[in-house]
Protein backbone atom coordinates (compact mmCIF):
# COMPACT_ATOMS: atom_id res chain seq x y z
CA UNK A 1 0.00 0.00 0.00
CA UNK A 2 1.69 3.35 -0.68
CA UNK A 3 0.94 6.39 0.28
CA UNK A 4 -2.25 8.74 1.06
CA UNK A 5 -1.97 12.04 0.11
CA UNK A 6 -3.50 14.71 -1.70
CA UNK A 7 -2.54 18.48 -3.06
CA UNK A 8 -4.46 21.41 -2.92
CA UNK A 9 -4.41 25.11 -2.21
CA UNK A 10 -3.85 26.39 1.17
CA UNK A 11 -5.43 29.82 2.04
CA UNK A 12 -3.32 32.23 4.19
CA UNK A 13 -3.13 31.52 7.75
CA UNK A 14 -5.00 35.47 8.45
CA UNK A 15 -7.76 33.80 6.16
CA UNK A 16 -7.90 30.54 7.83
CA UNK A 17 -8.30 32.52 11.68
CA UNK A 18 -10.97 34.63 10.09
CA UNK A 19 -12.77 31.61 9.38
CA UNK A 20 -12.09 29.94 12.32
CA UNK A 21 -13.26 32.71 14.40
CA UNK A 22 -16.77 33.34 12.87
CA UNK A 23 -17.23 29.06 13.25
CA UNK A 24 -15.75 29.45 16.61
CA UNK A 25 -19.38 31.13 18.42
CA UNK A 26 -21.32 28.70 16.52
CA UNK A 27 -22.10 25.48 18.93
CA UNK A 28 -23.40 22.17 18.17
CA UNK A 29 -20.92 20.96 15.64
CA UNK A 30 -17.16 20.06 15.70
CA UNK A 31 -15.58 22.36 13.22
CA UNK A 32 -12.23 22.36 11.12
CA UNK A 33 -9.10 24.08 12.85
CA UNK A 34 -7.66 26.74 11.18
CA UNK A 35 -4.42 24.45 10.10
CA UNK A 36 -6.45 21.60 8.23
CA UNK A 37 -8.69 24.38 6.19
CA UNK A 38 -7.64 23.91 2.34
CA UNK A 39 -8.99 23.24 -0.91
CA UNK A 40 -8.27 19.79 -2.36
CA UNK A 41 -7.61 19.92 -5.93
CA UNK A 42 -6.62 16.26 -6.37
CA UNK A 43 -6.88 13.55 -3.58
CA UNK A 44 -4.46 10.51 -4.22
CA UNK A 45 -5.43 7.30 -1.90
CA UNK A 46 -2.56 5.18 -2.95
CA UNK A 47 0.80 6.39 -4.32
CA UNK A 48 3.75 4.22 -4.54
CA UNK A 49 7.03 5.10 -3.04
CA UNK A 50 8.90 5.08 -6.56
CA UNK A 51 6.66 7.67 -8.18
CA UNK A 52 7.46 10.97 -5.47
CA UNK A 53 9.82 12.34 -7.47
CA UNK A 54 8.13 11.98 -10.70
CA UNK A 55 4.87 13.02 -9.37
CA UNK A 56 6.29 15.87 -7.75
CA UNK A 57 8.01 16.95 -10.74
CA UNK A 58 4.92 16.56 -12.56
CA UNK A 59 2.95 18.30 -10.39
CA UNK A 60 5.77 21.36 -10.10
CA UNK A 61 5.25 21.24 -14.24
CA UNK A 62 1.27 21.58 -13.35
CA UNK A 63 1.27 24.43 -11.26
CA UNK A 64 3.99 26.33 -13.28
CA UNK A 65 1.26 26.50 -16.33
CA UNK A 66 -0.98 28.33 -14.48
CA UNK A 67 -0.56 32.02 -13.35
CA UNK A 68 -1.66 33.11 -9.86
CA UNK A 69 -4.62 34.66 -9.34
CA UNK A 70 -6.89 36.67 -6.74
CA UNK A 71 -9.22 33.86 -4.36
CA UNK A 72 -12.02 34.64 -2.08
CA UNK A 73 -13.85 31.91 0.07
CA UNK A 74 -17.94 32.35 -0.42
CA UNK A 75 -21.12 30.25 -0.42
CA UNK A 76 -21.60 27.42 1.48
CA UNK A 77 -22.87 24.01 0.89
CA UNK A 78 -23.23 20.18 1.69
CA UNK A 79 -22.42 16.60 0.45
CA UNK A 80 -23.92 14.66 -0.29
CA UNK A 81 -27.05 16.63 0.19
CA UNK A 82 -28.39 18.85 2.80
CA UNK A 83 -31.10 16.86 3.88
CA UNK A 84 -28.60 13.91 4.78
CA UNK A 85 -24.49 16.18 5.12
CA UNK A 86 -21.87 14.11 5.81
CA UNK A 87 -19.77 17.74 5.20
CA UNK A 88 -20.73 21.09 5.91
CA UNK A 89 -18.18 23.10 3.66
CA UNK A 90 -17.96 26.55 2.17
CA UNK A 91 -17.10 27.39 -1.64
CA UNK A 92 -14.91 29.98 -3.20
CA UNK A 93 -16.40 33.17 -4.66
CA UNK A 94 -13.79 34.74 -6.52
CA UNK A 95 -10.88 32.52 -8.79
CA UNK A 96 -13.20 29.64 -8.89
CA UNK A 97 -12.37 29.10 -12.63
CA UNK A 98 -8.68 29.46 -12.35
CA UNK A 99 -8.93 26.80 -9.53
CA UNK A 100 -11.00 24.46 -11.83
CA UNK A 101 -8.06 24.93 -14.60
CA UNK A 102 -5.55 24.20 -11.34
CA UNK A 103 -7.25 21.52 -10.30
CA UNK A 104 -7.71 20.06 -13.91
CA UNK A 105 -3.77 20.46 -14.94
CA UNK A 106 -2.72 18.53 -11.39
CA UNK A 107 -5.27 15.75 -11.92
CA UNK A 108 -3.57 15.34 -15.45
CA UNK A 109 -0.21 15.51 -13.76
CA UNK A 110 -1.15 12.90 -11.00
CA UNK A 111 -2.30 10.62 -13.62
CA UNK A 112 0.93 10.87 -15.78
CA UNK A 113 2.91 10.35 -12.30
CA UNK A 114 1.09 7.30 -12.01
CA UNK A 115 -0.81 8.16 -8.84
CA UNK A 116 -4.44 8.63 -9.81
CA UNK A 117 -6.80 11.21 -8.40
CA UNK A 118 -9.83 9.54 -6.93
CA UNK A 119 -12.00 10.27 -9.64
CA UNK A 120 -14.38 12.27 -8.13
CA UNK A 121 -16.09 15.81 -9.39
CA UNK A 122 -13.94 18.60 -8.87
CA UNK A 123 -16.14 21.04 -6.56
CA UNK A 124 -13.84 23.83 -4.86
CA UNK A 125 -14.24 23.82 -1.43
CA UNK A 126 -12.73 23.58 2.36
CA UNK A 127 -14.44 21.11 4.40
CA UNK A 128 -15.82 22.70 7.72
CA UNK A 129 -17.37 20.08 9.25
CA UNK A 130 -19.16 16.33 9.59
CA UNK A 131 -22.40 16.60 10.94
CA UNK A 132 -24.84 13.70 12.07
CA UNK A 133 -26.28 12.52 8.80
CA UNK A 134 -30.01 12.18 10.46
CA UNK A 135 -30.28 15.89 10.52
CA UNK A 136 -30.93 18.49 8.36
CA UNK A 137 -28.58 20.66 7.46
CA UNK A 138 -30.65 23.91 6.01
CA UNK A 139 -30.41 25.88 9.52
CA UNK A 140 -26.44 25.95 9.26
CA UNK A 141 -25.87 26.09 5.84
CA UNK A 142 -27.73 29.40 6.35
CA UNK A 143 -25.45 30.73 8.49
CA UNK A 144 -22.55 29.31 6.99
CA UNK A 145 -23.31 31.56 3.36
CA UNK A 146 -23.48 34.77 5.18
CA UNK A 147 -19.40 34.20 5.55
CA UNK A 148 -17.25 36.10 2.99
CA UNK A 149 -13.64 36.01 3.35
CA UNK A 150 -11.07 38.49 1.99
CA UNK A 151 -9.07 38.07 -1.27
CA UNK A 152 -5.88 36.34 -1.42
CA UNK A 153 -3.15 35.73 -3.86
CA UNK A 154 -3.14 31.99 -4.57
CA UNK A 155 0.87 31.60 -6.03
CA UNK A 156 1.45 27.81 -5.04
CA UNK A 157 0.08 24.24 -4.86
CA UNK A 158 1.08 22.20 -1.29
CA UNK A 159 1.48 18.09 -2.18
CA UNK A 160 0.54 16.50 1.44
CA UNK A 161 1.08 13.49 2.71
CA UNK A 162 -1.59 12.40 4.82
CA UNK A 163 -1.54 9.75 7.94
CA UNK A 164 -4.38 7.66 8.60
CA UNK A 165 -4.10 7.73 12.69
CA UNK A 166 -6.74 4.80 13.82
CA UNK A 167 -10.57 5.21 14.20
CA UNK A 168 -11.59 8.08 15.26
CA UNK A 169 -8.87 10.32 14.77
CA UNK A 170 -7.60 12.89 12.57
CA UNK A 171 -4.95 12.11 10.10
CA UNK A 172 -1.71 13.93 10.45
CA UNK A 173 -0.75 15.97 7.14
CA UNK A 174 2.39 16.93 6.31
CA UNK A 175 3.36 19.12 3.29
CA UNK A 176 6.11 17.58 1.30
CA UNK A 177 6.09 19.99 -1.38
CA UNK A 178 5.56 23.58 -2.65
CA UNK A 179 5.08 24.19 -5.81
CA UNK A 180 4.90 27.95 -7.44
CA UNK A 181 2.42 28.60 -9.66
CA UNK A 182 3.24 30.84 -12.88
CA UNK A 183 6.70 30.24 -15.04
Amino acid sequence: MGRRMFAAVVPPEDVREDLAEFLDVREGLRWTRPDRMHLTLAFLADVPERILEPLEERLASAARGVDPFECSLAGAGAFPHPDRPAVLWLGVGEGGDALERLARRVRDGANAAGAPPDGKRFTPHVTLARPPRDRSALRWLRVLDTYRSRRWRVDEVELVDSQLLGHGRRPLHETVARLPLGG
